[in-house]
């Protein structure tokens, strides 16, 4: 660690050379498209433009929980954005989303289209929509964005925090690792403890809070996030397992997981979706 602990900052930080890790060739200090590249629509009212990462997920999650509802006004397309190969900065995808990150949406079931970008702000628009999946009552309504917009502020410290240093850095850095190690755990027994007693997040009704929740801290102790369980003693936080095992049976979720993905182990995932059929076969 010779070089983190000597690092001293210039007094002007200047990008000239590549930061390494695994995200090296797709970070940069600008934004913008870098190609051009049309964005395609299919036949379906929700063209979804997403991968199958936690914050994708949440987005095809709720997709498949409203088809399973019958609500078939839900149907979706998803389209594939490789953020690998740098999908993001195509020119139709940065004029969906100028901040190029997944997922973002465009609703075409009214007599304009509704663009949409930011996985939050989709959840939500969705639950409105479709009147799904959040609560009427003002109160537990409050409860439910307030846990929405935790996680949409508290995953950043797990993803690009704890993750970034524990897994995809090019260094091993302890204090890092130490830093979001220890904050990803304060977070992990804030869940614990809101779930004592607790089914779901706001008590027997599941919503797009536990929708937007599980995808990064369901995974995380479940041992699907960074092949970290064991290093944060994932099995102290036993609610937050219950909680994650009871949504990962659904089969709505066990759907949603599966869209816009390949892998080195395709057999079930869908790198798109254009019907049920795809998650079908």
């Amino acid at each position: 660690m010779s070089d983190s602990e000597s690092y001293v900052p210039p007094k002007v930080w200047t990008w000239n050379k590549p930061n390494g890790g695994t995200f090296a060739s797709i970070n940069r200090p600008i934004s913008g498209a870098t190609h051009d590249k049309p964005l395609q629509r299919g036949e379906h009212p929700f063209q979804l433009y997403s991968l199958g990462t936690p914050n994708g997920q949440k987005v095809t999650i709720l997709l498949e929980e409203l088809l399973a509802l019958g609500v078939k006004e839900a149907e979706y397309d998803a389209w594939l954005i490789d953020i690998g190969a740098g999908d993001q900065f195509g020119s139709g995808f940065v004029e969906l989303n100028p901040n190029s990150k997944i997922p973002a949406l465009i609703d075409y079931s009214g007599e304009q289209p509704i663009k949409i970008f930011e996985s939050g702000a989709i959840l939500l628009h969705l639950a409105e929509k479709f009147d799904r999946f959040i609560p009427k009552g003002a109160v537990e309504r409050a409860q439910c964005l307030s846990w929405l917009f935790w996680q949409v502020g508290s995953a950043p410290y797990l993803g690009g925090g704890f993750g970034h240093f524990y897994k995809y850095a090019p260094t091993k850095i302890e204090y890092a690792i130490d830093r979001f190690a220890m904050e990803t755990k304060r977070q992990l027994h804030v869940l614990d403890q809101q779930l004592k007693g607790k089914k779901f997040l706001l008590g027997d009704t599941y919503s797009i809070a536990d929708i937007a929740v599980y995808p990064w801290y369901g995974a995380l102790v479940l041992n699907g996030a960074y092949g970290a369980a064991e290093f944060l003693s994932a099995h102290e936080y036993g609610e937050v397992i219950r909680w994650a095992k009871a949504i990962e049976a659904r089969p709505a979720v066990q759907r949603g997981v599966r869209v816009n993905r390949s892998g080195d182990n395709p057999s079930g995932l869908v790198k798109e979706r254009h019907s049920a059929r795809d998650l079908d076969r």
